[in-house]
């Protein structure tokens, strides 16, 4: 859990973790607009067919963005301590989300809702870099997993997640973990044993 104590906190933790920097009147303006939540496991931020308000910034806990096909739940993305997250397309063009959010811990998210965000965005070209910076994160990291998707075997891959986000290895259910990489349940187990024994 990050060691946050009040909202101006977690919006320096926001700008640090884009490398955008507020002056302090701006830091507290931002700080002001954030919405804690904390939510028991099971609970949806947002569900398919809403409107998506706000971009998420997790603070403790574990949330899943999926969505449904053939009524089959399809892993798109998985957020931990420190991490951003938002249905995009729902958020920029307001209209409803194909996703859905839940959580698989009890967790606490600051939403930095769309109205107030892009409503300090014409006061300011300061929070003009800050949105910047929010959609070249999401456009980056999106490119960066298809582009792992697309290239990388199913062990690299694995290796890939366990490297970088060891968290939702080590904490998420492995049937989200394998829907996540593409693979079946059964092909994340065998890849698993194949690494265990590489390392050990």
């Amino acid at each position: 859990m990050l060691k946050i104590e009040n909202t101006k906190d977690v919006a320096r933790y926001i700008c640090r973790s884009l490398d955008v920097s507020l002056d302090p009147e701006h830091l507290k303006q931002f700080a002001a607009i954030l919405q804690p939540q904390k939510l028991i496991r099971g609970k949806n931020p947002v569900n398919e067919g809403e409107v998506c308000r706000c971009i998420y910034y997790l603070t403790y806990g574990l949330v899943l963005q999926y969505y449904k096909r053939d009524g089959v739940t399809v892993t798109e993305y998985m957020a931990h301590e420190g991490d951003l997250l938002v249905c995009v397309e729902s958020f920029f063009r307001q209209e409803p989300s194909h996703l859905t959010l839940t959580t698989l811990e009890p967790s606490v998210l600051y939403g930095i809702p769309h109205d107030e965000l892009f409503q300090l965005a014409r006061t300011s070209f300061e929070f003009c870099q800050l949105i910047f910076a929010i959609e070249q994160r999401l456009l980056i990291q999106a490119k960066q997993w298809a582009d792992v998707i697309r290239f990388d075997s199913a062990k690299e891959r694995y290796v890939r997640l366990m490297r970088e986000n060891p968290e939702i290895v080590r904490r998420a259910p492995l049937h989200h973990v394998a829907s996540l990489l593409q693979i079946t349940p059964e092909t994340l187990s065998r890849v698993r044993n194949q690494v265990n024994m590489e390392l050990y």
